[in-house]
């Protein structure tokens, strides 16, 4: 598969050739919404918490006697019937990380990379660098090169003004290559990649 390359003019100054293994694959949408899954399971905190009946402040003394008042049988006022009492079989602290195999996680990434390419939403830059911190000029960029939508840009290495002139961007996310995710290139419309990002992914994934 051949693409164009463009620069931050829009302007086409050559081609590159993206690995067939990487970008044109017949995409296994199980394994991306595995991964998909996944991802967002190992980013829940797990935090959340019930007290039960020997949790809950108070409840100590039996509140009256067992025999002789005519009222039903109590051993405390925090059994869970009562009001302020235990919750029965509630939330407590746990972890929901799911884990998958590195071919899986692989698979579920080229699979992505492919519907993008496939999808003609794969823009092939020669490098993106910026003089200055400036979002006009992130946004007149992206405008010449035809990203009309929320885009994830892939660099090879970190670009502090890149990073900066998008930060107040919200349809706009600058990572690292290295650093690609499923739930990224799914929650994104465009992905845009550098020359250099595309021989990391390559190296990566090939």
């Amino acid at each position: 598969m051949r693409v164009p390359v463009r620069d931050m003019a829009g302007e086409t100054v050559g081609e590159i050739e993206l690995n067939d293994a990487v970008f044109g694959i017949e995409p296994n949408v199980a394994v991306m919404h595995q991964a998909l899954l996944r991802q967002m399971a190992n980013a829940r905190l797990g935090t959340h918490d019930t007290k039960t009946r020997g949790e809950v402040a108070g409840g100590g003394r039996k509140p009256w006697a067992e025999k002789g008042t005519g009222r039903a049988r109590q051993g405390t006022i925090r059994a869970p019937h009562w009001r302020g009492g235990g919750i029965v079989f509630g939330p407590t602290p746990r972890s929901y990380a799911q884990k998958m195999n590195r071919k899986m996680r692989r698979l579920a990434l080229r699979s992505a990379l492919s519907v993008k390419a496939s999808e003609n939403q794969l823009v092939v830059v020669d490098q993106m660098t910026m003089d200055a911190v400036k979002t006009r000029e992130m946004v007149s960029c992206l405008d010449r090169l035809g990203v009309d939508s929320s885009v994830l840009m892939l660099l090879p290495e970190r670009n502090e003004m890149v990073e900066l002139s998008a930060r107040n961007l919200p349809y706009v996310k600058v990572q690292r290559a290295t650093n690609l995710s499923v739930r990224d290139l799914l929650g994104y419309d465009y992905v845009m990649v550098t020359r250099g990002a595309v021989e990391q992914i390559e190296g990566i994934l090939g």
